[in-house]
């Protein structure tokens, strides 16, 4: 089984507070390949090639999955499934638990109470 990893997750990993999974398959949601990049063109002057390099490590080390149809459809069913019950939640968060939940895997995030509602998603215990 693998392990998605969330924006919250790799910004910790970034600051070396924790480590990656041991798990053989590792991913990221493309909308979390998009945050990051974002982060890096938010950075200031000093600290943008520091972020950058560090993000196009992840993308070399760790594969972007992308939303496809099978995550499409989950994603679906989990929105309405979530919209029925009065709950909306953050849109990139359902879009990282949809593409974990189509995968079969587990999500590393740091951020648990944006994805608590989501029916179907395990989560990984990060190491520091």
């Amino acid at each position: 089984m693998g392990v998605v990893l969330d924006t919250s997750f790799l910004i910790e990993h970034e600051r070396q507070r924790l480590t990656l999974p041991d798990e053989q398959e590792l991913g990221i949601a493309a909308i979390t390949a998009s945050e990051l990049l974002q982060g890096v063109h938010r950075g200031s002057a000093q600290h943008r090639v520091r972020r950058e390099v560090f993000v196009e490590r992840i993308f070399q080390d760790i594969s972007v999955i992308p939303f496809d149809l099978e995550i499409a459809r989950v994603h679906a069913r989990l929105w309405a499934e979530l919209l029925a019950r009065g709950q909306v939640p953050p849109a990139h968060d359902l879009l990282v638990a949809a593409t974990a939940i189509a995968r079969g895997w587990s999500l590393a995030t740091l951020d648990r109470r944006h994805f608590a509602e989501i029916p179907g998603l395990t989560f990984r215990q990060p190491s520091q």
